[in-house]
């Protein structure tokens, strides 16, 4: 009987994947274990290893296909002793026993930016009386909600079809407004109706599910934010002793981590997130960092951040970074976390607010060390003064643990010492 090879489900969120590249060709031998095909996932490209033995018969689903569902039939293999048979005889096989069939593949983005000259669309008139309208389902549903008469609106779709953008671009009961730009216009088809240039760069399936995931934490969380500053110029001579006599070198970035994780045990109720009917508070300080990728943002953890020590810390983040910019996470790497830390300081960033990563309750952005004047004992003096900023999902974790944490964040950044006894 052929075996099936089915989209797998590499990590809980994942529902589709892009199939990147099969590393079998139709023909060749397949044993337990052997990588088989490469799957880009909602936050990496993952190897998928064969289960079983046999010869790959047929590839259903090509190489670079986008939007696979999970558990879809991408693939089929003859078991030992079914060297004569076809594709056709297995597909016939198969929907006996009840398979599914293939899901055909989305189109395969380009991997050059496609430069657009910004082509003028088609635009049919409004429709008169007698004719019939068409339009996609969608257009349909917006222009009902919205109030519009769809027989007033120009179609520039295929054949004079009404789209999402028309009712989008059209006043309530009227024609088509033309260049109006209502909320929520799609950007594509008025930079083409202005006569724009643009490169279009596909999104990749992180992209599309970084946009997804963060937009629903501005529109769902209710955000509040809390901002401290920190002196770190005793923090910055200890980063320079442990540098000069050890090999694992420290940066500011490992510091505030292991400074976060020890804060964290003193206020664990900032180590906490939102459910209907609970508050559940993580027993475990696993801290999330984000890191700037290719395909986008990715948060890899530092399990039980708050047992390691700043070489060990140091260590892990440098391996998770590196893994990350290759998409090579594995997805109890990325996936969880109780607290998250974004550091744009590299980048000379004074001051930010970053967006909450779901279903966490907190994130500390971290900004640039800078030379600030200081008051001190009446006295004005510089220091290198660091800004850090907390969002703070309201529903789950209070104003006041929000400033308890900074409260024993702050010491532990101006009095490093604590970091490495």
């Amino acid at each position: 009987m052929p075996i099936q090879i089915l989209m797998p489900a590499l990590s809980p969120t994942m529902t589709e994947g892009n199939l990147t590249r099969w590393l079998k060709k139709e023909g060749e031998t397949v044993k337990p274990g052997q990588v088989i095909a490469e799957i880009e996932t909602d936050k990496a490209t993952m190897e998928v290893e064969a289960v079983d033995e046999g010869k790959l018969l047929k590839i259903l689903v090509p190489a670079g296909s986008q939007s696979i569902k999970v558990n879809s039939l991408i693939a089929i293999l003859a078991e030992e002793g079914e060297d004569k048979l076809t594709a056709d005889d297995a597909m016939k096989a198969l929907e006996k026993k009840g398979a599914p069939a293939p899901q055909a593949a989305a189109p395969t983005a380009s991997a050059a930016p496609a430069k657009s000259e910004a082509p003028k669309p088609t635009v049919a008139p409004p429709v008169t009386s007698g004719q019939r309208i068409v339009a996609s389902p969608l257009a349909k549903r917006i222009a009902e909600q919205s109030g519009i008469n769809l027989g007033s609106v120009r179609g520039s779709g295929p054949g004079g079809r009404i789209v999402k953008a028309d009712v989008e671009n059209a006043p309530a009961g009227g024609r088509s407004g033309g260049f109006a730009a209502p909320q929520g216009v799609d950007a594509r088809d008025l930079a083409n109706k202005l006569g724009m240039v643009y490169e279009a760069t596909p999104n990749s399936s992180v992209r599309k599910v970084i946009a997804k995931r963060l937009t629903e934490s501005k529109q769902l969380v209710p955000h509040f934010y809390l901002t401290i500053d920190c002196e770190i110029d005793a923090l910055l001579e200890l980063r320079k002793s442990i540098n000069e006599v050890s090999s694992s070198k420290v940066s500011v970035n490992d510091c505030v981590i292991r400074a976060v994780a020890l804060a964290l045990k003193k206020v664990p109720a900032a180590n906490a997130s939102w459910t209907e009917d609970a508050i559940l508070q993580y027993m475990d300080v696993d801290v999330s960092v984000a890191v700037a990728t290719p395909q986008g943002l990715v948060t890899p953890i530092i399990k039980k951040t708050d047992t390691k020590s700043l070489a060990q810390i140091s260590t892990e983040m440098k391996d998770l970074g590196i893994r990350a910019r290759e998409g090579k996470l594995r997805p109890e790497e990325f996936l969880g976390g109780g607290f998250t830390i974004s550091n744009l300081g590299m980048y000379g960033i004074k001051e930010f607010s970053a967006i909450i990563n779901p279903p966490q309750s907190c994130i500390l952005a971290v900004g640039a060390g800078e030379q600030r004047a200081v008051v001190k004992n009446g006295q004005v003096t510089v220091a290198t003064v660091m800004s850090c900023t907390l969002s703070v999902d309201h529903r789950s974790v209070d104003g006041a643990v929000g400033a308890e944490f900074l409260a024993a964040f702050k010491p532990l950044i101006e009095k490093p010492y604590s970091l490495v006894v």
